[in-house]
């Protein structure tokens, strides 16, 4: 990754002091890039990230554009969107003392080499990697930690300016990426000047959004599910084909079909195959989607099911269209039998 320009504001609602910075950090620094370099990847591979949008009549949009064509200053504009956030942010019921963090990076594409010059890493950059405009909302937390006092004393002292850790995830920020103008944002309602509002989509960028990826998936799976059980079909074998469906079509640019996925989930049953086409609809859920190779991997790659007798069983997706692994069959009383086979060896977990 590679930090082209980042900076911080402060809104301090406790002592009433704002602090508008009016230089950049200094990114030689190795604990400053480190944090916002692990900040950033870390909302970068979110799946709760949803998609937004910019709206028309964006005023956020244009400005935005005049800092990536060069006619706005990258502190002249985090200074505006600073007075934005921290009015709005000082008018919210019960405000939190937050830091703002403005940022402009590229993804790397590639692993430059070891030995590469300086030259040669930053052209490793050039033409190839996405270019992103962060902005984050850190609320300011309240930590303990020792103090060292005169005479030998040590004493416990509390601080009130404690960033998140980089593990740890961040509520509020927006990614825009520069070049197509998508935008990936995370937030929560805050009760403005007597309204709940997005402070984010609804106003700073002007953006619509759209469900995450884990959200959509969900919502697939369960209308699954719900169609499976409408029906007395068995739903685990259902939902775990279905996820099967979704991380072999996810990643291609293409996504996958949901008829196709009604087909592998429910066979030859033409009454649930149109059961849930119809679900689907009414759920408003298009017909085609893409999660994405990684959040196809992470919410798809293994199907987890737990039996009313307390047994719990994890298995790849992929192996409910198998039944040389893994197979499920109704016996006459109503119950259902699960068989695992062809195993060589068992570890204990």
């Amino acid at each position: 990754m590679k930090i082209n320009h980042a900076i911080i504001h402060v809104f301090d609602f406790d002592s009433a002091v704002n602090v508008i910075a009016r230089e950049e950090i200094d990114l030689e620094g190795k604990t400053a890039r480190s944090f916002i370099e692990k900040h950033m990847r870390k909302a970068l591979g979110s799946i709760d990230n949803q998609h937004g949008t910019f709206y028309e009549d964006s005023a956020f949009s244009d400005e935005l554009q005049g800092y990536a064509n060069g006619q706005r200053g990258f502190v002249e504009l985090s200074a505006q969107i600073a007075d934005f956030l921290g009015t709005e942010l000082g008018n919210a019921a019960s405000p939190a003392s937050t830091d703002l963090l403005v940022a402009d990076f590229e993804e790397e594409p590639d692993q430059p080499a070891a030995d590469a010059s300086e030259a040669e890493a930053a052209a490793a950059f050039s033409g190839r990697a996405r270019r992103f405009f962060g902005i984050f909302l850190f609320e300011i937390k309240q930590a303990y930690m020792h103090e060292v006092g005169g005479g030998g004393r040590t004493d416990i002292a509390r601080r009130y300016a404690i960033l998140p850790n980089p593990s740890q995830k961040v509520q509020s920020y927006a990614l825009i990426d520069l070049r197509s103008g998508k935008i990936e944002i995370s937030d929560r309602k805050r009760r403005i000047a007597g309204e709940d509002r997005w402070l984010l989509a609804d106003g700073l960028l002007q953006c619509s959004t759209a469900a995450s990826g884990r959200e959509t998936f969900s919502q697939v799976t369960e209308t699954v599910e719900a169609v499976a059980k409408e029906y007395g079909s068995n739903a685990a074998l259902a939902v775990s084909k279905a996820k099967a469906c979704v991380q072999e079509g996810s990643g291609d640019g293409d996504g996958f079909d949901l008829d196709k996925l009604g087909e592998e989930a429910f066979g030859d049953n033409a009454e649930m195959k149109r059961r849930f086409r119809e679900a689907a609809e009414e759920g408003n859920l298009p017909a085609r989607i893409d999660l994405g190779r990684d959040t196809a991997r992470r919410v798809a790659k293994t199907h987890k099911i737990r039996t009313d007798t307390g047994i719990e069983i994890s298995f790849p997706a992929e192996y409910s269209r198998n039944s040389d692994f893994i197979e499920f069959s109704s016996e006459p009383n109503g119950l259902i039998s699960i068989e695992v086979k062809n195993i060589s060896n068992i570890e204990n977990r």
